[in-house]
């Protein structure tokens, strides 16, 4: 193989992954839905290895789950799943920053982009825009990770806000958003960075994960009356699709044929 070849291929699978993962991250593919190498091949008219190699990619991520036999299915988070991924995000940025000039090195030429991420991102969650606030929020976190000097951790938690989005998407779609799910404390967290006040920078990230939390507590207590009420019989209980799906059997976009802009 050629080496522009091989880049060429390279490029196509990172674009399928970048589609596929957009595609997750915007609830146009739920969890559970399942499809095979070759559904994703013919709806994007590309060969089957790199879309192999993407859907691989995307189980890497922990996005995608993989059968043998029944193919790639995305990935059903649960209550108890966030609430795991809260409370880990939690001890490892308690432990980034309580000696941080170890392991955070601020540089204060990167700090008017993440501002501007903040900014748009607050924007975004108090206007109701859902799709607009992932792409910012994740944009925020991943310039806020490229502080860490341990690119081990910035990637893990990363990979952590993406997994929180894919686990929240649906559920924010069906139940709306307001203040007592979202957290608007980007822009604070920022200037408390700017200014190197750690005790503010650990109140904002309490703040940050008693929201996760408390959330996760009321949609755990919604779930087990659901499935109560379900156990007793007590008639249909009314559980309304999470927004408008795609995937195989469904219209894709189009896998661009320049590199693609993308949450992640």
């Amino acid at each position: 193989m050629s080496p522009r070849a091989g880049v060429t291929r390279n490029t196509l699978r990172q674009q399928i992954a970048d589609a596929l993962r957009d595609e997750v991250l915007a609830g146009r593919l739920p969890p559970g839905r399942e499809f095979t190498v070759k559904q994703i091949a013919d709806q994007y008219g590309v060969s089957a290895t790199p879309v192999r190699e993407a859907l691989f990619d995307l189980s890497a991520q922990g996005l995608l789950a993989s059968d043998q036999h029944r193919g790639f299915q995305v990935r059903e988070f649960t209550v108890a799943d966030y609430r795991a991924m809260a409370e880990a995000r939690a001890l490892v940025v308690e432990g980034l920053f309580r000696n941080p000039a170890e392991r955070v090195a601020v540089r204060p030429e990167g700090l008017a982009s993440i501002r501007r991420r903040a900014a748009e991102a607050v924007r975004a969650a108090k206007g109701g825009d859902l799709d607009v606030l992932i792409g910012y929020d994740l944009r925020f976190w991943r310039e806020l990770g490229q502080f860490v000097l341990n690119p081990y951790i910035a990637d893990f938690l990363t990979r952590l806000r993406v997994q929180a989005w894919v686990f929240a998407v649906h559920r924010l779609r069906r139940d709306g958003m307001d203040e007592n799910v979202l957290w608007f404390g980007h822009e604070e967290l920022v200037e408390a960075i700017a200014r190197g006040d750690h005790e503010q920078v650990h109140a904002e990230m309490r703040s940050y994960y008693g929201h996760a939390l408390a959330w996760a507590d009321r949609l755990e207590a919604r779930e087990a009356k659901i499935g109560s009420a379900e156990g007793n019989g007590e008639g249909d209980v009314e559980v309304r699709a999470d927004g408008p799906s795609s995937g195989p059997g469904s219209a894709m976009p189009p896998v661009p044929p320049e590199s693609p802009g993308h949450c992640a």
